[in-house]
């Protein structure tokens, strides 16, 4: 262990805390895994990934993981995830970030989970850091409701767009519930006022679509194709997988030039203002990722096509 790197809390693994430069210096002659400018491109994704990749098979080993340049704060559902993966190996986790990420991940109490006291976000950007069991589903409701939809950075939308939007996300949580078997939820979420965006990602780590749709076509599709079968196939889809809520979200997303991604295995999907983008990673990623972007440079006032009252267009 590299207890002189800073300081140690036991959460069922072990966390250890370096300064920046000092622990860099201690550990050159470590393999570091380094994490850099992380926002939420494919690129980024494919660290992620890699990271994993290249320790998913210890045991009983220090693990490096250096932060550089910039974490987009709701990536810390991603790599929450991973690093409970990795943690079953009985690996010891050494931290290497400077102040400014540390204080991000300190707000959206990321960092809280491994001991580190929580930040008051003075300016209300971050959207919690949570890691929920399946059965938490009440709970994850009020909280995208508190946390995500009565955000006022958010375009105006009636409470029934509210609503549908709130049972969309709930349907994705449910999903990962029911049907891929992953033992914790994990979810977090970031304001960009700079950018005119909100982030909200939740990761699972159990069964991928691509095992679930192949396994129900009888097929052998690439993870990108399996996930574009899913969306476009929402209903047969709802017996494979449980429906991924992502139909009202998909259209909502393309009225409002947002963006919304999917990872799952091997395979990435992308549906933003530029059109649909599916590409295969190198590696894999042991469970489902599904990042919801929205746009709040955004004057338009939304609501369902049944609340339109005839006598309002005259």
């Amino acid at each position: 262990m590299v207890s002189d790197c800073g300081w140690g809390i036991d959460f069922g693994v072990a966390f250890y805390e370096c300064g920046f430069n000092d622990c860099v210096r201690k550990t050159e002659n470590t393999k570091v895994n380094r994490l850099a400018n992380i926002t939420n491109t494919f690129e980024c994704y494919q660290q992620f990934i890699r990271f994993y990749e290249e320790n998913k098979d210890k045991w009983f080993e220090d693990i490096h993981i250096e932060l550089r340049q910039w974490f987009a704060a709701n990536m810390s559902a991603t790599l929450g995830a991973l690093l409970d993966l990795l943690a079953k190996g009985l690996n010891d986790f050494h931290f290497n970030y400077p102040p400014d990420i540390e204080k991000i991940l300190s707000k959206n109490d990321f960092l809280t989970f491994y001991g580190k006291v929580r930040e008051i976000d003075t300016y209300h950007t971050t959207i919690r850091f949570q890691k929920l069991t399946p059965t938490a589903g009440r709970y994850f409701k009020m909280y995208v409701i508190e946390e995500l939809i009565g955000r006022t950075e958010l375009p105006k939308m009636t409470d029934a767009v509210k609503e549908k939007i709130v049972e969309s996300i709930y349907e994705m949580f449910v999903n990962a519930q029911t049907h891929s078997g992953t033992e914790n939820i994990y979810t977090c979420g970031q304001v960009f006022p700079k950018r005119n965006t909100i982030e909200f990602t939740i990761v699972d780590t159990g069964i991928g679509i691509k095992e679930k749709v192949n396994e129900y076509l009888d097929m052998n599709l690439t993870s990108s194709k399996a996930i574009r079968w899913a969306i476009v196939n929402r209903h047969s889809t709802k017996d494979v997988t449980g429906g991924l809520g992502l139909a009202l979200l998909k259209e909502f997303i393309e009225k409002n030039k947002g963006k919304m991604q999917i990872v799952s295995d091997s395979g990435f999907y992308e549906f933003g203002k530029n059109g649909e983008i599916s590409r295969e990673f190198q590696g894999r990623f042991p469970g489902t990722i599904v990042n919801l972007q929205f746009n709040t440079n955004d004057s338009g006032n939304y609501c369902l096509k049944d609340e339109i009252d005839i006598n309002d267009i005259f």
